[in-house]
């Protein structure tokens, strides 16, 4: 026996219905839904209007048999597991193309991929065609996954630029070097002269402009650089605290540290305080990315802001053209300087 609408379970609403609503065609419905093309304002408002009266949803299982794609994205960490926990970067960012795709009504699949055998399985699950793009973060200099779906033409943009100039790359970066450049200056304007630095990962971009910056500047002031006065990091909050612990041992007379990110300066305010030395009285210390680690610090930090929003949300915006068919693009966004208790 067949249920009948009345008293029964409402059918959902179909593209007909949509159609019919709208006073227009199903393929005039179907290629709003497509994209828009070859539709006039007009119908697309109809279209748009009856989705709402009729309250349509499109079937996503339905349409990418129709159009081969997957209608979602990867956010895909290149890093051990305990990093997306461990860096509140990581996390502002997700949450950030998170909704920057949820305006375009697109899901998106969070994969990390820290280990040779993540790797492998995650490399032939995008290019098995599970995703239609993929947001690339945190990828160290010469990440094969990177090589890999760049070859088998994975539409793809990086956070941060790019190590090398070998092949056309998207990506989306705040702009490192200027934020250096703007945290050394305001050390210098403090009066500080030994100022030391806990860079980044130098196999990084970020860490090699940021370091750029502060010898730059440095330079400009007439103040030769002090190789003594600097110490590698790799972004984690015990490498921040062993590098302040070595220049306090090499430099006894450092007055300021610049520490490339504010993780690692949460490391760095450790180590001074063990060594009795007042922050800022004694050493003025300024981090690096705005994040939640600058303002739960004691003090909190001063630091460089990168737009995280907007990185995230030009992400999106960029790998959506990709797919579309447009050509790579590079975006780079200023940095804002932040003043806190810390300089």
């Amino acid at each position: 026996m067949t249920m009948s609408n009345t008293g029964g379970r409402r059918k959902p609403p179909t593209i007909h219905d949509v159609a019919r609503v709208a006073g227009v065609s199903r393929g005039t419905v179907s290629r709003v839904l497509n994209g828009g093309h070859y539709v006039s304002p007009t119908a697309q408002e109809a279209v748009n209007a009856a989705i709402r009266k009729t309250g349509y949803v499109v079937n996503r299982h339905a349409r990418s048999l129709i159009t081969g794609r997957s209608d979602s994205i990867g956010f895909l960490l290149t890093e051990p597991q305990e990093k997306l926990f461990e860096d509140p970067n990581f996390n502002v960012l997700l949450r950030g193309c998170t909704q920057a795709l949820a305006a375009h009504d697109i899901p998106l699949l969070l994969m990390v991929a820290g280990t040779e055998d993540e790797r492998r399985r995650i490399t032939r699950y995008i290019t098995a065609g599970h995703v239609d793009g993929v947001l690339l973060v945190s990828s160290h200099s010469g990440d094969p996954v990177a090589e890999e779906l760049r070859e088998a033409g994975v539409p793809l943009v990086q956070c941060g630029k790019p190590m090398g100039r070998g092949s056309k790359v998207s990506y989306v970066a705040a702009d490192d070097r200027d934020g250096a450049r703007d945290m050394v200056r305001h050390l210098l304007s403090l009066g500080r002269r030994r100022i030391g630095v806990v860079t980044g990962a130098l196999d990084l971009p970020g860490g090699v402009d940021r370091l750029a910056g502060y010898k730059e500047v440095l330079t400009d002031a007439g103040i030769e650089i002090d190789e003594c006065l600097i110490v590698y990091g790799d972004y984690s909050r015990a490498s921040g605290e062993a590098g302040a612990e070595q220049l306090l041992a090499r430099a006894p007379d450092l007055d300021a540290l610049f520490v490339a990110s504010d993780l690692m300066a949460q490391g760095a305010l450790t180590a001074l305080r063990r060594a009795d030395r007042r922050v800022p009285e004694d050493v003025s210390v300024g981090g690096f990315d705005d994040s939640v680690a600058a303002t739960e610090s004691t003090p909190p930090l001063t630091t460089i802001r990168q737009p995280y929003d907007r990185i995230s949300a030009e992400m999106v915006r960029v790998l959506l053209a990709l797919i579309g068919g447009d050509d790579p693009a590079a975006v780079i966004l200023p940095t804002e300087l932040v003043l806190r208790d810390s300089t």
